[in-house]
């Protein structure tokens, strides 16, 4: 029995619960001082205050910081080849998402690198970005395939989320998104490559339980409502979790096919319209919302407060990829989710912990400090829940605990 007690906690915060919040329940969080931390065999055990002490466990002395639960990004395209510097320029003339793309770039241009990679390149690559990420806080990551397009190249993606997650201290969570764009050698036949995805991908991947979630892009030029509803049905037969990229760029139907296929989380939202919104809190749909996408494209930012006062629980991510959001730091995701969404620093830390791991299906064991779940914790170098919501720029990070592990 390995047991760790981090003490001398000057504030620890953290959500409660094992689903997602909602409304002003979004707000509400747990808030203790002198508090301390025990965990057993990489889960915790015990969390209350005063001066614990426990008989041959090791002990972290916090030095009187903050401590919350580990940070969970639940929306990343991880694995990839090459990046995308060159179309800078061309965003900064005027050229859309949707220009580049049907240029040959975005989406198309990194499938065409991913496709070149070898798996240990992919490998390699995502490691690196891992190794950041836990630096940055952050304790378990959502991994999109979507950059093969193919049956070989998502197949090797996603075999690199598994190597990955059976050899990092990270845990990764696997999502199948092969319907990301449609490869430039279906450009003449959009209905064989969705048959393709829902015959061939699709049950190739679950044989292998290679993913949990199927991701399907609701967008205008990508795919429609109603064939992003065959594919997420598709995926639904073959036991893959829905997901939908939706109401990024125009709203097309994705956020209101939310209740219709059962979808776990909406992601992007960024022009998601009240009709979508209602149908996402009737669903209880998790809203997965991406600051840092609408940042570095100049866009607008989702409309994340009608959210929350509708009652659609919200969490928040980086959305990772070389296109359109090359950054995977959560830090920088807090910053704007006060600035831009609006959301108090307790909304937030549940958007980025509970919310975020009920998105990924995982709030039963991770994203708050309660008795049962894993031991994923990080200290700051702050001295309360503001304090890193105010701060920007900086790494505020001082130690990151993975299942009871010191890191």
């Amino acid at each position: 029995m390995k047991q760790l007690l981090v003490k001398n906690i000057g504030m620890l915060a953290t959500p409660e619960g094992k689903d997602a919040r909602r409304g002003a329940d979004q707000g509400q969080i747990r808030l203790l001082q002198d508090a301390y931390v025990l965990m057993t065999d990489g889960r915790i055990t015990e969390v209350g205050t005063g001066d614990k002490t426990v008989p041959g466990a090791e002990v972290l002395d916090a030095g009187g910081a903050l401590v919350t639960p580990g940070l969970v990004d639940a929306h990343t395209h991880l694995i990839f080849g090459g990046w995308r510097q060159n179309e800078l320029g061309l965003k900064l003339h005027g050229a859309s998402y949707l220009d580049i793309l049907s240029m040959g770039g975005g989406i198309l241009s990194t499938v065409n690198a991913t496709r070149a990679a070898t798996e240990n390149e992919l490998y390699d690559k995502a490691k690196e970005a891992l190794d950041e990420m836990l630096s940055l806080g952050i304790t378990t990551v959502e991994a999109k395939s979507g950059y093969g397009l193919d049956m070989d190249t998502e197949l090797k993606q996603l075999r690199v989320i598994r190597r990955l997650n059976e050899e990092h201290p990270m845990d990764l969570v696997p999502t199948f998104l092969g319907a990301h764009a449609v490869p430039k050698e279906y450009k003449e036949d959009r209905a064989g490559y969705i048959r393709l995805l829902c015959e061939e991908v699709i049950p190739a991947v679950a044989r292998e339980g290679l993913a949990e979630f199927c991701d399907v892009f609701c967008e205008t030029g990508v795919f429609s409502a109603e064939e992003s509803k065959a594919i997420l049905e598709a995926g639904k037969k073959w036991g893959l979790i829905p997901k939908i990229h939706a109401d990024e760029i125009d709203p097309i139907g994705g956020s209101q096919l939310t209740a219709q296929v059962g979808a776990i989380s909406a992601e992007h939202l960024i022009v998601c319209p009240p009709e979508g919104i209602a149908a996402m809190a009737k669903a209880g749909t998790v809203a997965c919302c991406l600051p840092a996408t609408s940042f570095y494209l100049g866009s607008t930012f989702a409309p994340v407060r009608d959210m929350v006062n509708a009652g659609v629980p919200v969490a928040m991510a980086t959305d990772f990829n070389p296109g359109s959001c090359p950054s995977l730091n959560m830090q920088f995701v807090i910053n704007l989710g006060c600035l831009k969404y609006r959301l108090t620093p307790e909304e937030v830390l549940t958007a980025v912990t509970l919310n975020a791991a009920a998105a990924i299906n995982r709030a039963d064991s991770i994203g708050s400090l309660e008795p049962g779940k894993l031991g994923d914790l990080v200290i700051w170098n702050a001295p309360d829940l503001n304090y890193i919501c105010y701060r920007m720029g900086s790494n505020l990070v001082k130690t990151v605990i993975k299942k009871g592990h010191i890191l």
